[in-house]
């Protein structure tokens, strides 16, 4: 490889890796919309503390856990290695070893992200940054080296998951879903339980508890998509010679068209069968589409990124009212649906589009990380309640936790 070939390919790394890292800011600004405004400025600082709490991690321990050589081939687990900041050094085969962990650091905030949104509102805050520092240094790294790594799902299964719909948003959608569901839903947000839905579902009245400002959620999505193409087009690795550079264009062309598929399904939908063309419905039917895609953005036509996004964002939609009404499963800004039951899709809708990848070692990938991430996640906060409260009290969640948390608002009266 010459030396104009390394230097853009750790360029392309650095570029689409910063690209991801805007997608912090897109989480932000989804929450911050979704949020009543009285616990704006709490997931704000939640967003930029789990950012750098998982940095942190990743530096620490996480990346050699995920990335431990070629020794543990085909293995479970690797070896915890606290080699802080020496990932640093060095010269890769086609870019420098630091632009491959800048652009790894970033997909790890991603996934810790998606858990802030589910339990926003009423989880306190330094308990959820434990929960971040946990994540970002043992359930991901290690359930990334199962597949990225070169541990057992794809070396005995075969699992492919090209830049992330189960390694990242499956496994961050499966810690969402245990602490939605250990810290329990927001106050106000389901009256008494009156009986049970079909013999098992609790019956209770549905609260709308809607966000503050839907022009900062609407805001957040498009950073969201924009970002998305970093996350999709720099899984690719190498831009430096035609072939990789055709693969890129393929990759941000159907990021885009799975994500407008997404949408346009959505709103179709809401509009035939509820009459209101719902615009919460429709930024997680973006999102739901971005991330069916992303197990396989470089294998389908448009036309078949288009459909895979459609289909994501029609489930997703069904997953949103199926945990809100039925197990009542309060989740403010969908992400549980969006991330967690969409990211299983395009995990298994791989095979449609990649001959050499299976359904049944797809499945065995998907749940795997389910598993793993709830289970682990369940139990953390389980232990860690004994020692700080993890859910806010119901005096504090009506007062608002900028109030107790922050001391200030996001939007003070002028």
């Amino acid at each position: 490889m010459t030396e104009i070939e390394y230097a853009l390919n750790t360029f392309y790394f650095l570029m689409t890796g910063a690209l991801v890292m805007w997608m912090a800011a897109g989480f932000t600004m989804l929450e911050a919309g979704l949020v009543r405004r009285r616990n704006t400025a709490e997931i704000v600082t939640k967003n930029i503390g789990l950012y750098s709490i998982a940095c942190f991690m990743f530096l620490l321990c996480g990346y050699k856990v995920m990335y431990p050589g070629d020794g543990f081939a085909g293995a479970m687990f690797s070896t915890y290695d606290f080699s802080f900041g020496t990932v640093e050094a060095g010269m890769g085969t086609s870019h420098a070893n630091a632009s491959d962990f800048f652009f790894q650091v970033v997909f790890v905030a991603t996934a810790v992200s998606i858990v802030s949104g589910a339990v926003a509102e009423r989880m306190n805050q330094w308990p959820f940054f434990a929960l971040a520092a946990f994540i970002a240094g043992v359930i991901y790294p290690i359930q990334g080296f199962w597949n990225w790594g070169g541990g057992f799902l794809l070396t005995d299964y075969g699992y492919s998951d090209f830049a992330g719909s189960g390694t990242v948003h499956l496994a961050g959608g499966a810690c969402a879903l245990a602490a939605a569901i250990f810290v329990g839903p927001r106050v106000g947000k389901y009256g008494k339980v009156t009986g049970t839905n079909f013999g098992i579902f609790p019956k209770a009245k549905t609260n709308k508890l809607y966000g503050a400002n839907i022009p900062i959620a609407a805001l957040g999505t498009f950073i969201l998509w924009l970002g998305w193409f970093g996350f999709n087009g720099g899984s690719q690795l190498a831009i430096n010679d035609a072939a990789n550079a055709n693969a890129v264009a393929q990759i941000f062309l159907n990021t885009n068209a799975a994500a407008a598929g997404g949408v346009v399904a959505c709103l179709i939908v809401a509009r035939v069968f509820f009459k209101k063309t719902n615009i919460i419905y429709a930024l997680n039917g973006a999102i739901a589409g971005l991330v069916a895609i992303t197990a396989a953005p470089d294998s389908p036509t448009g036309l078949e990124a288009t459909l895979i996004g459609a289909l994501g964002g029609l489930l997703c939609y069904g997953a949103l009212v199926f945990f809100e009404q039925f197990l009542k499963i309060d989740d403010p800004v969908g992400a549980i649906s969006a991330h967690g039951v969409t990211g299983v899709f395009g995990v298994m809708v791989v095979p449609f589009t990649k001959a050499d990848a299976t359904f049944g070692g797809q499945a065995i990938g998907a749940l795997s990380i389910l598993v793993f991430g709830f289970v682990l996640t369940y139990a953390f906060l389980f232990v860690l309640n004994y020692f700080a409260p993890v859910r806010a009290s119901d005096d504090i969640q009506k007062r608002g936790l900028d109030e107790e948390e922050i001391g200030i608002e996001a939007y003070p009266e002028f």
